[in-house]
């Protein structure tokens, strides 16, 4: 089984969750290996799947990202509010100003923000 991936183990590498990778099975878009009740990845699919995302497990699921454009950022001593334009959407996240300054945010600069829950991380 040394080919195999478990379910848990897939998800992680590739920055999503197990119920993400069962979706996308009942999608087609990929076939698991059962043995008794556990779900394994060979591990040549798991490589294919995570060259289609880029490096692997640096992305989050797809769902849950929102490109935009910086649109304003408010600094004072320890803290930022940026603030961008997704689309349609208007997201503010607050970060420590040493994170926006690290991310060079400014108006006009591309960047995407990550939402899990209610908490928003801004990447670039």
């Amino acid at each position: 089984m040394e080919d195999l991936v478990r379910i848990g183990a897939a998800a992680q590498a590739l920055g999503v969750s197990t119920d993400t990778l069962r979706r996308w099975e009942r999608d087609g878009r990929i076939a698991f290996e059962r043995r008794g009740r556990q779900r394994y990845l060979r591990a040549d699919e798991l490589a294919r799947l995570l060259r289609e995302r880029g490096t692997g497990g640096e992305r989050t699921s797809a769902r849950n990202r929102l490109a935009g454009i910086v649109v304003g950022v408010e600094a004072d001593g320890v803290m930022a509010k940026v603030e961008l334009a997704c689309g349609p959407y208007r997201v503010v996240s607050l970060m420590s100003r040493e994170a926006a300054e690290e991310l060079e945010l400014r108006p006009g600069v591309p960047a995407t923000a990550v939402v899990k829950s209610t908490t928003v991380i801004v990447e670039r």
